[in-house]
C-alpha cells in the first residue's frame, strides 16, 4: 500500500497565534508558541488551526480505498480512470486498480477525518494508511499528530452500534483503569504511548 510522502506544510505557527491573539483583542507578537500552547489549541479545536495544513502523497492506492478517503470534506486530488485518457475502458478496471492520491487538509479536517480512518471498524487497507499518515506527520508536527486520534478515544467511549471486533475501548479503559480516562491530556497521552509503541495501535 501507498507510503505516505509530505508535500508541503503550511504551519506558519506564529501567524496561528496571531490570529488566536486577534480573536482575544490582543496585538500581534514575534514569539514562537510552545508545544504546550499549541498542543492545548489543537484539543481545543478553535478556528485558527484551520490555518495549519498538510499536503501529502499516497502512491500507489487501490481505487477503492481512494474512495474511502474521498468521502471527507477536504481536496482529494486522484489520477484519472477515464478511457479516452488512460486507453482503457473503464468498465473493465477492477476496483483494486491502482491511483495516485494526493490529499490537501487542515488540521481541523485530519482530527475529523482520523476519528474515522484510525478507528478498528474501518477497513484495514483505509486504517493501514491513516496509521502511515500519523506517523509520518509526527516527524513534522509532532503535536498535531498526537491529536489524531480514534473516535472512542476522542469521546471516551465507543460510538458506533457495535465496538470492533478487538473492543478496542473496552479494552483500553480496563488497560488504563487506574488513570483519569476523563480527562482529554491524559487519555491522548495514553493511547500515543500504545500507536507510537507499536507504530499501528
Amino acid at each position: 500500500m501507498g507510503r505516505t510522502v509530505i508535500n508541503k506544510f503550511e504551519n506558519d505557527w506564529i501567524d496561528i497565534k496571531n490570529k488566536c491573539r486577534t480573536t482575544v483583542n490582543k496585538i500581534h507578537t514575534n514569539n514562537i508558541p510552545s508545544s504546550e500552547f499549541k498542543t492545548n489549541l489543537l484539543i481545543s479545536e478553535h478556528s485558527p488551526i484551520r490555518l495549519l495544513k498538510i499536503n501529502w502523497l499516497w502512491n500507489p492506492i487501490k481505487s477503492w480505498v481512494a474512495t474511502h478517503w474521498s468521502r471527507h470534506k477536504w481536496e482529494c486530488f486522484i489520477s484519472t480512470q477515464r478511457s479516452d485518457r488512460t486507453g482503457i475502458n473503464r468498465d473493465d478496471e477492477p476496483q483494486g486498480t491502482l491511483v495516485n492520491f494526493e490529499g490537501e487538509a487542515n488540521a481541523q479536517h485530519l482530527i475529523d477525518t482520523m476519528r474515522k480512518r484510525l478507528c478498528f471498524q474501518a477497513s484495514p487497507e483505509t486504517r493501514e494508511l491513516a496509521v502511515s499518515l500519523k506517523n509520518t506527520i509526527k516527524g513534522t508536527e509532532s503535536e498535531l499528530a498526537d491529536v489524531l486520534v480514534p473516535n472512542c478515544i476522542y469521546r471516551c467511549g465507543c460510538p458506533e452500534f457495535e465496538q470492533c471486533k478487538y473492543k478496542y475501548w473496552d479494552n483500553f479503559s480496563k488497560l488504563y483503569s487506574k488513570n483519569d480516562l476523563c480527562n482529554i491530556e491524559v487519555r491522548y497521552s495514553l493511547y500515543n504511548k500504545l500507536f507510537y509503541r507499536k507504530g499501528t495501535e
